[in-house]
């Protein structure tokens, strides 16, 4: 579907085959498009190499999960709610899942709950500790990554004085448990990827 504006809300499978020709990134908004800033060089790397390295370790360690930058997330709506949607850095699939979606050719996209996510943080930080993580939470991801490798994020969520975070929210029952935090040497503890090696530092530097 190509068009320059859009006169009706769109649906999920909609909005991802439309496209206004501008190739800039869009977010569904309570079915309306709705532009994305651009990411800066070192967000981008920081993405780049980390969703690499994580295919790579998945295929290593026989994980039935496929990391995949930059995809659609369906958000969860109540009845008569238009559809929205969140484009995340890194979506993690179920292997099944992808496979699924190859079979069938459809685009490559989280419409249901993936197990993970991950985001790097930005100037609008408010957005992912904030409200992607009522989102997610939401949806019933299983684990949510908060990357701020530029210390973007209130105090009272990496501490005074600021410094590059990670913070790893898992569910339980439903719910996000309080996330644990990560900074400098600590060693990343992931339920869906429990043989990681990485710290917190060495994916920081993934951004440089």
């Amino acid at each position: 579907m190509y068009a320059t504006t859009v006169t009706k809300p769109l649906t999920f499978e909609e909005f991802l085959d439309w496209d206004d020709g501008s190739g800039r990134d869009f977010e569904l908004i309570d079915g309306i498009p709705v532009p994305l800033s651009e990411p800066n060089a070192n967000h981008e790397d920081l993405i780049q190499r980390l969703c690499s390295y994580l295919e790579n370790h998945c295929q290593e360690n026989n994980l039935p999960l496929v990391p995949r930058q930059s995809k659609q997330i369906r958000l969860k709506i109540g009845i008569e709610e238009k559809e929205r949607s969140r484009k995340a850095d890194i979506v993690v699939f179920n292997q099944e899942e992808w496979q699924r979606m190859k079979a069938l050719s459809i685009s490559a996209a989280a419409y249901t709950a993936p197990p993970g996510v991950i985001e790097v943080v930005s100037n609008n930080w408010k957005d992912d500790y904030l409200t992607k993580l009522a989102e997610y939470e939401d949806l019933g991801i299983s684990e949510y990554f908060i990357i701020d490798y530029a210390a973007f994020g209130g105090i009272r969520y990496i501490g005074s004085p600021k410094q590059p975070t990670i913070t790893i929210y898992q569910l339980e029952e439903g719910e996000y448990l309080p996330g644990k935090v990560y900074r400098g040497q600590d060693k990343i503890e992931s339920r869906l990827f429990p043989n990681l090696t990485l710290t917190a530092e060495q994916i920081f530097a993934m951004s440089r």
